[in-house]
């Protein structure tokens, strides 16, 4: 068992504390206290994101409660989240801000 931080109520990805293996199972602690136990689908490293729950293309990837990127594509829940399939949103951003 590996287990991972859940930053803030709202992300829909967690960090991992430690190297995760392709079908470890990863568990981590939502804000009611409950945990939550997921399959990763790769391998993960220490303190990179994995997907807490599916996440479509094009839909914001959340950490800390903020909007990271947009998915880049369809992420499963237990995939590793980073730069391979969550594209930069800063555009986005400034146009929402005018």
């Amino acid at each position: 068992m590996v287990k991972a931080l859940l930053i803030h109520k709202d992300d829909n990805v967690a960090v991992v504390i430690s190297q995760v293996k392709e079908n470890d199972e990863v568990v981590y602690v939502d804000k009611d206290n409950k945990s939550h136990k997921i399959i990763a689908n790769g391998s993960i490293p220490q303190y990179h994101k994995i997907a807490i729950k599916d996440i479509k293309e094009n839909d914001y990837v959340i950490k800390y409660g903020e909007h990271i990127g947009l998915a880049s594509c369809d992420i499963k829940a237990g995939d590793y989240v980073h730069t391979h399939n969550v594209k930069d949103n800063r555009e986005d951003n400034k146009l929402k801000e005018k």
